[in-house]
């Protein structure tokens, strides 16, 4: 799919919302981060993703042209402090306490794991596959990894070994 191009006011909007979550952490940490980079290149459903040693945020413009305000809002903090937690506390859980405690105290922004976006206009073909308790699809990557024998997935409900085929409700 090819890459949208987004609006200049867009960009600015995004880039204002870096600058100031930004200046946020440099005051109330009392450092100087340098900015990183944007690149509006990420695909798939992730709305955006914090590369650490590269020091640069990617977006995803398909799902920020759909969600503009939520992504200034929720998307560029929550990658932000993806990197101000590698810069102040090193390699640890990606949404652990150092994570909320950065979005939360330091940023004023509430912590959250996962966007609640519509993906239909990002999410490529999945395959169906089965649990003990509910149905659930997985992506091209993913089907192919366990056709190969490469990896297994379990429900993060139930535990189960999640199997091709669709779910049967009792």
């Amino acid at each position: 799919m090819k890459t949208p191009r987004l609006p200049i006011a867009l960009q600015q909007a995004v880039m204002r919302s870096l600058r100031h979550y930004l200046q946020l952490a440099n005051e109330k940490l009392e450092r100087r981060f340098d900015e990183p980079s944007l690149i509006y290149q990420q695909r798939g459903t992730a709305a955006g993703t914090a590369w650490l040693e590269r020091w640069e945020i990617r977006i995803n413009p398909v799902l920020l042209l759909e969600n503009q305000q939520a992504f200034v809002d929720e998307v560029v903090p929550h990658e932000l402090a993806h990197l101000l937690v590698w810069k102040t506390f090193g390699r640890v859980p990606p949404h652990g306490k150092e994570w909320k405690w950065m979005m939360e105290s330091v940023l004023g922004v509430p912590a959250r794991r996962t966007h609640k976006f519509e993906i239909d206009s990002v999410r490529s073909n999945t395959f169906p596959y089965r649990c003990s308790c509910q149905q659930h699809q997985l992506t091209v990557r993913r089907h192919n990894r366990v056709l190969r024998g490469e990896s297994e997935y379990r429900c993060v409900h139930c535990k189960s070994l999640l199997q091709p085929g669709e779910f049967l409700s009792k």
